[in-house]
């Protein structure tokens, strides 16, 4: 049988930790939260506390200085869990990112500790009405002012947006460059002008906030940017490779475990003088996903090893990234069907798994966008092949 072989103790350790705080912390509370659509802050100081947030950052500026395998183990012990509320993975794997690799020593010293202690919570403001997969569109400007930005536009999808104290922005401050044109900044939702939109009520991750974020001519300083003007867009694509590695590592996560929930359903729930497991369909389908999803966990696994080399490519990712997502909702949907009516029940995992399970397909990057990666690196450098002699 296949045995993850990337974890050591010391891992297999903080992973219990985590199963203890996720089994305390969340998952008594996490169906009240989604009827509230948003998790309370007291969560992120606990999960602080814990050392859950933001393991690789470094010593000096608060953190653990932990591999990135601890930031991994969490990811899936929350996935595990259904715990799709809390947007821990928004707020480590991207925002904490962004500060670590472009930022300032002074924003790195100024953020990082904050987010380490879930004192502040951090978001990440690119989709907009009209630009989601096509980053290149997005319309949100940044002027200067003096020794100021001025920020007008309107963001939408936003992770984390009714707690947010803390985004990293994509603005445009040259509307007629392109891509070139596109700046990030650091903005505080404290600020003049930052407004809360709606809660949006979703599909899905109910107890997850995601909202819509409006900008009225909010002031920043120059030194709120985020990197270089006009390198924002190139910023955000070193990043993507490692966005779609963490949502894999999801979903490998959440396939396993809803076929372990159809396992324990299908062998003791009665029908026709046996039980469903009895039946050579429930049996053949459990094979196949079975077979599947240890296909994709062990390029899950290997993708891992390959960004903490440092050699993690956007295809891979990608490759990652759309064979992870389909399965995901190929086999949520698949497994609800063999818990018949139950399945469709929101008190049973297995229906909250499979609404859920819809936004893997366009979160972070559609599975359009994963194909168009992939074949565009097939057909790179494409020279035709020598005929044969007749």
């Amino acid at each position: 049988m296949f045995e993850r072989k990337l974890f050591r103790e010391e891992h297999n350790i903080f992973r219990e930790s985590v199963r203890r705080f996720i089994a305390e912390e969340i998952t008594p509370f996490h169906a009240e939260w989604e009827k509230a659509g948003v998790v309370p802050r007291e969560l992120w100081l606990k999960a602080g506390a814990a050392g859950l947030l933001c393991c690789t950052v470094p010593e000096e500026y608060g953190g653990l200085g932990l591999d990135y395998l601890f930031d991994v183990v969490v990811f899936e012990e929350m996935a595990r869990a259904g715990a799709t509320g809390p947007g821990f993975m928004i707020h480590v794997d991207l925002v904490a990112t962004y500060l670590k690799t472009f930022g300032t020593e002074e924003q790195r010293r100024k953020w990082l500790p904050k987010m380490v202690r879930g004192e502040v919570i951090g978001s990440l403001g690119m989709t907009e009405p009209h630009a989601g997969s096509d980053l290149k569109n997005i319309r949100t400007r940044a002027v200067k002012d003096g020794d100021d930005y001025v920020i007008t536009g309107q963001k939408v999808f936003i992770s984390n947006g009714q707690l947010c104290d803390l985004i990293v922005l994509a603005t445009k401050t040259d509307s007629t460059a392109g891509a070139k044109g596109i700046t990030l900044f650091l903005v505080e939702g404290s600020r003049e002008g930052f407004r809360r939109g709606r809660n949006l009520e979703k599909a899905g991750m109910k107890a997850q906030d995601t909202s819509e974020i409006f900008f009225d001519d909010v002031r920043v300083p120059a030194s709120n940017m985020l990197g270089q003007e006009g390198r924002g867009f190139q910023m955000m694509m070193t990043k993507l490779a490692q966005e779609r590695l963490a949502q894999a590592i999801r979903s490998a996560t959440v396939v396993e475990t809803m076929l372990e929930w159809t396992v324990d359903y299908t062998a003791n729930r009665k029908a026709f003088g046996g039980t469903i497991a009895d039946f050579q369909n429930t049996q053949f389908k459990l094979a196949e996903i079975k077979t599947e999803a240890v296909v994709g966990r062990v390029f899950t696994d290997q993708c891992i090893q390959q960004f903490m080399d440092g050699n993690l490519d956007a295809v891979d990712a990608a490759m990652a990234k759309m064979w992870l997502s389909n399965l995901h909702c190929k086999a949520a949907d698949e497994l609800l069907q063999l818990f018949g009516g139950w399945g469709y029940m929101w008190e049973y995992p297995i229906c909250r798994a499979w609404a859920d399970s819809r936004v893997v397909k366009i979160a972070g990057g559609s599975i359009e966008v994963m194909k168009h990666i992939i074949s565009r690196e097939m057909f790179a450098g494409y020279k035709p092949m020598k005929k044969a002699a007749e």
